[in-house]
């Protein structure tokens, strides 16, 4: 397919309607997702957004298990349930944490905890480099007309890519180590790439609660942040199933650059006016619903940022959004300052006291001499690499006071003995530093 393909595509919108087994079912026969296992049945492969265990930010459980279920009804010999969470966490811990182990293991699905074993390499054609993947991921690719991929994301705004769905989903099949590069102005490229390589069978987006204010919704922002579309969104083409979920949010595939960057590189139908939908009208969709995060930080904690360079994608919002939910959700301390990007007036530096975080390569190479030489070692916290989530989540830490054993859904015990389990089967997850 080439670039300004006039291809067009197929997308279900079907409201849940107190069903959600039958919507489920309803919106992959419709797309005829039945016959694609059974014409490749040997392993299916179901890859859901579990990037943690805060409420809201994954695909729901229940949404998960009628996909399961529904794989398995129509012939799935080997069934798989995969996702490699966020940098700072590791997948083992947010499958217990949230039901999708024990949705699994009822249903006969194995658990693919990408993060963990044997891994392989990946090229990039546009990026023009290597990323290391699962050896699961490798076989999905390598034998992809013999395997069903199955991309089941949820429905969520995102404060640096505009929106996380079909496509944005899959930045979770790349290790941990791979995420940082071009985690910034390139990120929307770095993402079309990625679905250039490996492309689902079938796509179908949780709407039940969409997010909006960015993905990660703090628990005391979500009465704000929490839209209840109470939907499933679906299609064979993923592009135009993203395309369709960014129209419900209220945006075109031009204000979402990876799906434009997507539509360029000629991987799918971009265009409404050549998606049939079935099912929902689009015109039931009015609002458009923003993407950055809400206004709400600590007011002592002043934030300077660079004006010749400062990625949203790269080290400004996921900083800010862990500083947010430091803040509101973890009774989290300020009285610091953040400093991003790089470009910074003669003086603004050299004004700066008390502690200090350091947010990536652009700042780290332009202040963090200056600062540690006036300041101290000990009052420095910084990452060095673009969007280093670990680190941030780390340094922030450290800084607000917050132990960052309470971010797991488990208790302390529970959660260290998984983290041992995942270390022994060789998880490479970037895993923020336990501090009590």
């Amino acid at each position: 397919m080439s670039a300004g393909s006039t291809s067009s595509a197929r997308v279900s919108i079907t409201d849940i309607k107190r069903d959600l087994d039958g919507a489920v079912k309803r919106v992959m026969d419709e797309n005829g997702v039945s016959g694609i296992i059974k014409a490749k049945p040997r392993e299916v492969f179901v890859k859901v957004n579990a990037i943690d265990s805060k409420q809201y930010c994954y695909t729901s459980v229940d949404v998960t298990g009628a996909v399961l279920d529904y794989c398995r009804d129509a012939g799935a010999q080997k069934l798989y349930l995969m996702e490699n969470a966020t940098q700072g966490n590791f997948t083992r811990l947010v499958f217990h944490g949230v039901g999708f182990k024990e949705a699994a293991r009822r249903r006969g699905a194995r658990c693919l905890y990408l993060d963990e074993g044997k891994q392989s390499r990946v090229t990039l054609p546009h990026m023009g480099y290597e990323i290391s993947v699962s050896e699961h991921v490798k076989r999905i690719i390598d034998d992809r007309d013999e395997v069903t991929y199955i991309n089941v994301p949820k429905l969520k705004l995102h404060s640096m890519a505009v929106l996380t769905c079909g496509i944005k989903n899959q930045y979770g099949l790349i290790m941990h180590k791979d995420r940082a590069s071009d985690h910034n102005w390139n990120l929307h490229r770095k993402l079309a790439d990625i679905y250039s390589v490996i492309k689902p069978d079938f796509t179908l987006v949780d709407g039940t609660v969409g997010t909006v204010y960015g993905h990660y919704p703090p628990v005391a922002l979500q009465k704000q942040s929490l839209v209840p579309f109470n939907i499933l969104v679906g299609g064979t083409d993923t592009l135009a199933v993203d395309t369709v979920c960014a129209r419900i949010f209220g945006y075109s595939v031009d204000e979402v650059a990876h799906l434009a960057e997507a539509r360029e590189m000629g991987l799918g139908c971009a265009d409404l006016d050549r998606i049939e939908i079935v099912g929902e009208s689009l015109d039931r969709f009015k609002e458009k619903y923003p993407y950055q995060l809400y206004d709400a930080f600590p007011p002592d904690v002043e934030v300077i940022r660079g004006t010749d360079r400062n990625c949203l994608e790269g080290c400004d919002a996921n900083t800010m959004a862990g500083l947010q939910n430091f803040y509101l959700d973890y009774e989290g301390k300020g009285g610091f300052t953040i400093v991003m990007g790089k470009g910074f007036a003669p003086g603004q530096i050299e004004g700066i006291t008390g502690r200090v975080y350091v947010a990536g390569p652009c700042a780290y190479e332009e202040t963090y001499q200056t600062l540690v030489s006036r300041l101290g070692r000990k009052n420095v916290q910084y990452t060095t690499e673009c969007n280093d989530l670990a680190g941030s989540i780390g340094g922030l830490a450290r800084l607000m006071k917050v132990s960052t054993l309470k971010l797991a859904p488990l208790d302390p015990f529970t959660s260290i003995r998984l983290l041992a389990a995942a270390k022994l089967h060789r998880s490479t997850a970037r895993v923020a530093p336990i501090k009590f």
